[in-house]
């Protein structure tokens, strides 16, 4: 189990990824912390080791480093330095409660990856837009922590598209890519939220970029070049098993086997193309499991393909 999702919880339909436990919605955090799989604590203890394992000798401390393991299974999560600050399950769904109470947030998933070495939760914002027609992107915020020393404590807007649950970053005016408090600091949960700011203007911006998006028409030679610019390795971007055929399932998505490609919002559009590298990396990437498969597409090589796609997207529009 230590490769795969260990528990999720989420509400009304599944999620993107398929997986997880159904809650009825106003469930407390208590409910949450239990069908979400994050009702445990991260223990410390200190770094010990034998010359000769089973020789009778004592235990020699290591004091630059600490074993982080959890409290219900005692099963080991991580070895880091002892400066190391630990952000606990809990405080990922406590981020959430104000929000959830008096800004009218909703929770909407949360979970484990990779045995407890990763949390996180995300919740529906009052934010959403259509860009054309039916076609509906809803706001999230998304909190996540690790404590294997892969991750900082992030904070940072998600968008969701409803025809076909493709996840992209929002960028946040001041705050770039959202907000990472590095485990080298504690981490203050109303200091996150006032940098974060929740400004509308960033929302309103970036739905303003996706509008835009919609109407810019792409020949085929031009969604070819745009697909290569995303892939080049040049880029610094690895991605398996070949650019080659990632290139071509893109270019497949786009063309009209892409959930929601025949929207007059994506068809033959900018708008189209983004969310056909999005679909790529959520949804039709190769992956060993559901847990790297979210792991890539909201923190790693996926969200990394995901916002250079954006990027080149908007740079179609100068």
């Amino acid at each position: 189990m230590i490769h795969r999702v260990q528990q999720m919880a989420y509400l009304d339909n599944p999620p993107w990824h398929g997986i997880g436990t159904r809650l009825e919605r106003h469930q407390s955090l208590d409910v949450w912390a239990k069908q979400a799989g994050m009702n445990w604590k991260v223990l410390e203890a200190p770094v010990q080791f034998q010359e000769k394992v089973g020789d009778g000798t004592p235990l020699i401390t290591f004091p630059e480093k600490k074993v982080l393991y959890r409290s219900d299974s005692k099963a080991a999560l991580s070895v880091v330095s002892k400066r190391y600050n630990v952000v606990q399950p809990r405080e990922i769904l406590e981020f959430y409660r104000d929000l959830t109470e008096v800004a009218g947030f909703e929770l909407e998933t949360a979970g484990v990856l990779k045995g407890g070495r990763k949390c996180w939760a995300l919740a529906r914002t009052n934010q959403s837009a259509v860009i054309r027609g039916n076609d509906e992107v809803r706001g999230y915020l998304l909190l996540a922590t690790a404590c294997d020393g892969t991750l900082a404590t992030v904070a940072k807007f998600t968008s969701v598209r409803v025809v076909c649950s493709n996840t992209l970053e929002v960028a946040i005016q001041g705050s770039g890519h959202g907000v990472k408090v590095p485990h080298s600091t504690s981490f203050d949960a109303q200091a996150v939220k006032a940098e974060l700011g929740f400004a509308l203007s960033s929302w309103d911006q970036f739905m303003y970029q996706m509008k835009q998006l919609s109407g810019r028409k792409m020949s085929s030679k031009e969604a070819e070049q745009f697909i290569h610019g995303v892939f080049d390795p040049d880029g610094g971007i690895e991605y398996e098993p070949t650019n080659f055929r990632a290139m071509k399932s893109v270019l497949n998505l786009f063309e009209g086997q892409g959930r929601g490609s025949e929207l007059s919002s994506s068809k033959g559009t900018a708008f189209g193309l983004l969310n056909s590298v999005t679909e790529f990396v959520d949804h039709e990437r190769r992956a060993r499991n559901t847990d790297f498969r979210m792991d890539s597409a909201w923190f790693g090589p996926g969200a990394q393909l995901k916002g250079k796609a954006l990027d080149l997207a908007l740079g179609l529009l100068a």
